[in-house]
């Protein structure tokens, strides 16, 4: 077993944090009406009794955002999760479909699939996982028929009180379960949140101008083609979303 220092956990963070922030940046910049508008549930918007352009447009980009954050944000701390475990357990990225992180410790090896939080999908996402478990499972034993293999869900954060599922045969580990579980290091899960902050009030202020761009650019255009002298054309804006040649 190995060791790592907090200062090379706050380097690494520092080194690539920018990356979540600009690929945030890039995903806003390429971004079109379009594509939230066909992403979400019109009826909702009318149920919800809504009558104003930039009402509609503002919660539809803010749903859209969120969405691929989580997602950028998790390759992010997927990436901080491996670089820590390969410090400290010669971790690896797995060459295995559906593994993120192999590593052995104690006799054990262990496949680790990591998620960001412990609600991430479905039942037939869960079994996917599952199914991908068993498969690294059959691998490893091919070449290693005695080996011990451990498969474990791992969340960045939460909480999980019963961290075996024995339907699954797998180990589900969240917040500081899991960064203890590939470090070592009880006190991992809160000494890496402060150095997250790493000039995010800069990329956010940069982040906020081109939001507000996008905002005015979208509420525009949304006037210009699902609206007829400022009201909302519902017809219009249904088949686009709905309709068969949409």
């Amino acid at each position: 077993m190995g060791r790592i220092e907090n200062k090379d956990v706050i380097a690494y963070i520092e080194k690539n944090i920018s990356t979540f922030h600009a690929k945030r940046l890039q995903n806003l910049e390429e971004l079109k009406l379009s594509t939230i508008l066909k992403k979400k549930n019109p009826y909702l918007f009318k149920a919800k009794n809504i009558h104003t352009a930039q009402d509609l447009v503002k919660p539809l980009l803010d749903a859209h955002l969120s969405s691929q954050e989580e997602t950028i944000f998790g390759d992010f701390l997927e990436g901080l999760a491996i670089f820590i475990c390969e410090k400290v357990y010669k971790g690896r990225k797995s060459s295995t479909t559906g593994i993120d992180l192999e590593f052995d410790k104690e006799g054990v090896r262990y496949i680790v699939s990591i998620k960001s939080g412990p609600s991430w999908g479905n039942s037939q996402a869960v079994n996917k996982m599952i199914s991908n478990f068993n498969a690294a499972r059959k691998i490893l034993r091919t070449s290693n028929s005695k080996i011990n293999v451990v498969a474990v869900n791992g969340c960045c954060y939460s909480r999980n009180k019963k961290p075996y599922r024995e339907k699954g045969d797998y180990f589900k580990y969240c917040g500081q379960q899991f960064w203890e579980f590939i470090s070592g290091n009880e006190n991992l899960y809160t000494e890496i949140i402060e150095p997250l902050g790493h000039k995010a009030k800069e990329r956010n202020e940069e982040f906020m101008v081109a939001y507000a761009q996008i905002i005015n650019k979208f509420t525009l255009d949304f006037m210009n083609e699902f609206c007829i002298d400022g009201k909302v054309d519902w017809e219009k804006l249904v088949k686009f979303n709905s309709g068969k040649d949409s």
